[in-house]
Parts: structure tokens; sequence; C-alpha cells
């Protein structure tokens, strides 16, 4: 039901009881007021104490919320795997993971910390899920997320330039509480693509966290910048606040 929904009459009410369920409605109150009246006709609410009966009522209202500025987070978060979650495969041999490292940063202490988590290893290894597992988790926490890959973050920022809206997709991009770069590696970055990340990097450094996903090995980032003097400077910046995790186990895309 709608928070704006228009209260129905209900016949298995009393006039009064009706009229209160009818003002919690008015003041988008709706779900709690849906939960009042199925208290009203509860045959069995002679059982329950008033404690008990209010916290259901209003936990229904809560849990409503919660789950609609959750479901709000998540959509803006534009995940490649929405439904992620932290799942029993992680604990697989053959994955090869560092499972007490995956279970201490899903308390998400990174993000308060603002520290960045790098994640490496093969194609297939699941490095994008679990990363979308850690938005999901943020959005439940309701920290703001955004999931791009490094591609489609070089097209907006050519896009925004040509708009003249550079700083404003900048600004935007900078306050993500969690950003993620997916597919880091796949392309050499020009000067103005170095421009442009060592400009998102730094503005992001120590104010909010960054997860970067890549194919290859941290010792070869540096090949990929076509300025050095840029390399050196976002490298380190990435480097110097972050955790690490390597993900070289079997290809979760073939069967196990």
């Amino acid at each position: 039901m709608s928070t704006l929904a228009r209260y129905k009459y209900n016949d298995s009410l009393s006039r009064e009881q009706n009229v209160l369920c009818s003002h919690l409605c008015s003041m988008r109150l709706s779900q709690m007021s849906q939960a009042l009246a199925e208290e009203f006709m509860e045959p069995n609410e002679g059982l329950l104490t008033f404690e008990e009966r209010i916290t259901k009522v209003v936990n229904q209202e809560w849990e409503y919320r919660d789950s609609r500025k959750f479901n709000k987070f998540l959509k803006k978060a534009g995940l490649k795997y929405p439904a992620a979650d932290f799942d029993t495969s992680l604990y697989e041999p053959d994955r090869m993971l560092d499972t007490v490292t995956i279970e201490r940063l899903q308390t998400l202490q990174f993000i308060d910390e603002k520290k960045n988590l790098l994640i490496s290893g093969k194609s297939g290894a699941g490095k994008t899920y679990l990363a979308s597992a850690f938005c999901v988790e943020a959005c439940h926490r309701f920290y703001t997320v955004k999931y791009t890959r490094t591609n489609r973050l070089n097209l907006e920022f050519e896009a925004a330039r040509a708009n003249d809206t550079y700083r404003d997709q900048m600004d935007k991009l900078v306050s993500y509480d969690l950003l993620v770069i997916d597919d880091f590696g796949l392309m050499s970055l020009d000067l103005e693509k170095c421009a442009d990340l060592f400009e998102l990097i730094e503005s992001r450094e120590m104010r909010n966290s960054t997860i970067i996903l890549s194919q290859l090995p941290f010792e070869n980032w540096y090949d990929l910048f076509a300025d050095k003097t840029y390399a050196d400077a976002i490298i380190r910046r990435l480097v110097a606040h972050s955790y690490r995790l390597e993900m070289n186990g079997r290809d979760m895309t073939q069967p196990s």
C-alpha cells in the first residue's frame, strides 16, 4: 500500500476504529494503519500484552519504510548483481579466497575508515559479484553507492566535458560513500584519462571509499598510464589507504 493511499472504510471495524486508522493513513503511516486494523480484527489479541501489540504495529511501518529506502539506494547504485550476497561459495577450496579478510571487510569498517579496497584476479573469478555483495550490504546501511566500469567512466567524463558539466559530474562521483570502478586495466589511459582519474582519486582520498576491480595484478597497474607522473600519483593514493584481495581461484562461470 502506498503511503499516499486514501483510507478505505473497513466494515469489520467500529466507527472509532476506522477513524483512528484513517488518521494514521492521513499522516502517511499507511502500513501502521493497516497493521492496526489487523490487530483490531485479531481474535486472539487478548493473549498479547499492549507492548507486544504496539510493537507489531510500529515495526510494520518501520520495516516498510526501511525496505523502501533500501530499494531506493540499491536502484541508484546501478549494480550489475543487485541480488549479490556473501553465500557459501566463498568457502569452496577451489576458489582460494582469503575468507578471513572477506569476513572482516563485511563489517564495512573500511567505508567508515575512508579506505579503499583493491581486488585483482582473473576473469570469471567472481570479483564483480563480491564487490556487488559489499555494495548491497552498504545500501542496507544507507551508504550512498555507485557502480561503474572504467570505459563508461571515461565516456561520461568526455560527455561532461563536451556539455560543460565536468565539474558537476566530478563532484557527484566524489560524493558517493562507496564508488566501485570495474574492469580497470582493460585499456591504457592517455593523458586526458590520467588527469580525470587523478582528479577523482585525489578528491576522494581519505574522504570516501573506492573499490577497484582489475584482471591485472597490482604490480602491473603502473604500465597502464601514458604519463608516469600521473601513474605514481594515482597508484600511491590508491595503495596508501587500501585493503587488498586477490581472486585467482576457479572460473565461476564454468560448472564446478
